[in-house]
Formats: structure tokens, C-alpha cells, sequence
């Protein structure tokens, strides 16, 4: 493929995720407080989405609390720095099961819900973007499979749409692409469509540069993309998303490491990735300009 790199970059800071990292680092936020202090940090080290999941503040273990994501985006929206919210939907998809000869009856630790109750805190909260996860897959932990269905994801992205929010797709391999497209030709996910592509995460699309490639090249031309990788090749990320023509994703969500030995902090993460954008010739771009890009506009949310 030719080069064609992007020069107006925007930056996702993925801040906190729903992965086993709480107890790695000390810098990984739990409560609503600390994962809104994060986040806005992100947002003026120059990020201009901040992707956000909630945990239990005790355990730092991930939650569906809407009660903790009304907390997280109103603390974000009453802050002094502007940025775009971006809240995930991919809880509530989570299939365990007891060891391989108990396949008919799903484990007591799996989270599964509908449709409705999955996107329950988006509609309330009214963020500008939401993710939605366009397959299932086995996922890393244990006997674990991400749960998404075509007919759960043509049932969530209708009430994403009608609730006026951005679809951020989130693939993990090449055949969630296909079906994204599909989504998306049938009018089920609007336009300007925004997709991430997620590398490295077993068992998903691996990090090389060859699969990257072929994700890329199965993005429409008319899509906004960003790509991400996880742990030490995030960086390495940065340069090839931004020379591929996409923009970038970093954060705690998916790497805690600033180098080797040293933990990151959401707002070095940033700094780093801005670095390196500014330093290949490009511009980091703010919210408004995503804004602009993605046709969202700043939301308050549903009463209470």
C-alpha cells in the first residue's frame, strides 16, 4: 500500500479498561473520582477522547454501575477541560465456563445481559461516543468468550443511534470488520463511521505489521479509524497508525508501562504518543475538531 499518512491526528486515551490490571500498578484509577482526575489529566497532556470504563471502587474489579458512570462523565463535564467522552459497551457480553466438561451451563462468574440493559448507562449518561464490539471472539483470561452476537449488535447499535450517540467500532480481527460493514450498509450503523482497530489482544488480530496491514486495507475509505496495541509495541503503534493515515489510541487500559521498569501514568502515555505524532511531521488535533469530524456535538445527560 502507498504511504499516506495522516497529519491531523487525534488521540483516544483509553484511561482505566476492564482488564485483571488494578493491582499492578498503583496508578491504574478505581473510583469515579480518580478515573475523572485521570482522564481530564489525559485530556490536557493533549488527548482529545477519553475511553472510559467504571470499576467497583473497593476492589477495583469492573462494574455495569450506571450510578458510577453518571459520576465519572459529570465529574468530566463539570471540569475546566474540554474533551470527548467516549464510554464503553462491552460489558455484559461475558461467557465462562467450568472447565471443558461442563459446556452445557455457563459458570457462576459470567456477566451476561440484553440488549437493552447493555447500553442502559450510554442512553442515560449521553456521551458523544460509545464502543461497540463487532464479534465474538475467545478471549485471553481463562475459558472466557467475548459475546456478540449479529443480532445483539444490530439490537445495540439501533438504540446507540437512536439515542444520538457516535458508534466507535471496535475490531479485533479481520471477519469483525466484514461484519461492521455489513452493519453499516444496511444503515444499522449511521454515518461518518468511526472504527478502532484493536491489535494484540489474544485471540484476536495478532500485532504484526502484515495482520495490521490487512486490517487496514479492509477499512472503507470513508471510515475514521484509529488503531491501538498492547504493551510495549503501543508506542510502535502510535508511528505506524498515524503513518498508515489513522489516528491513535494509548492509555492504562492496555499498557502500563512508560518504559521499561517505569509504570505510566494516562497523562505520560499521552505526552509520549503526542510526541511522537508532532515529531513525524503531523498535528495533534483537539475535541472540537473530532467533534467536527464525527458530526457529535457536547451532550447533557437524561435527569435523574
Amino acid at each position: 500500500m502507498p504511504l499516506e499518512m495522516n497529519r491531523d491526528v487525534f488521540i483516544t486515551c483509553a484511561v482505566t479498561g476492564s482488564g485483571s490490571t488494578q493491582d499492578r500498578s498503583p496508578h491504574v484509577p478505581r473510583s469515579p473520582k480518580e478515573i475523572a482526575e485521570s482522564a481530564i489529566a489525559a485530556a490536557r497532556a493533549g488527548a482529545a477522547v477519553v475511553h472510559c470504563h467504571v470499576r467497583d471502587p473497593e476492589t477495583g474489579k469492573p462494574s455495569r454501575d450506571r450510578a458510577l458512570y453518571r459520576e465519572v462523565t459529570e465529574r468530566i463535564r463539570d471540569s475546566d477541560t474540554d474533551v470527548v467522552l467516549n464510554l464503553t459497551a462491552g460489558m455484559g457480553g461475558d461467557l465462562m465456563f467450568d472447565g471443558t466438561e461442563k459446556m452445557g451451563a455457563m459458570a457462576a462468574s459470567s456477566d451476561m445481559i440484553g440488549a437493552e440493559e447493555r447500553v442502559a448507562h450510554v442512553v442515560e449518561c449521553r456521551p458523544e461516543l460509545c464502543t461497540l464490539d463487532c464479534g465474538t471472539m475467545n478471549f485471553n483470561e481463562a475459558d472466557y468468550v467475548m459475546v456478540n452476537t449479529p443480532g445483539m449488535l444490530r439490537d445495540m447499535a439501533t438504540r446507540m443511534a437512536a439515542s444520538g450517540v457516535r458508534i466507535e467500532i471496535e475490531a479485533f480481527d479481520t471477519g469483525h470488520l466484514w461484519l461492521a460493514k455489513q452493519l453499516a450498509s444496511e444503515g444499522v450503523i449511521p454515518d461518518p463511521v468511526l472504527v478502532q482497530l484493536c491489535m494484540g489482544v489474544p485471540w484476536g488480530a495478532p500485532d504484526d505489521l502484515n495482520t495490521f496491514l490487512a486490517m487496514v486495507n479492509n477499512v472503507p475509505k470513508d471510515w475514521n479509524w484509529s488503531a491501538f496495541a498492547l504493551g510495549r509495541h503501543q508506542m510502535a503503534y502510535v508511528a505506524a497508525s498515524v503513518l498508515a493515515g489513522g489516528n491513535v489510541r494509548v492509555g492504562l487500559e492496555d499498557n502500563l508501562w512508560l518504559d521499561k521498569g517505569v509504570l505510566a501514568t494516562n497523562a505520560q502515555l499521552v505526552e509520549r504518543a503526542a510526541g511522537i505524532i508532532t515529531g513525524l511531521g503531523a498535528r495533534v488535533i483537539g475535541p472540537d475538531e473530532v467533534r467536527k469530524r464525527l458530526k457529535v456535538e457536547k451532550r447533557a445527560p437524561l435527569s435523574a
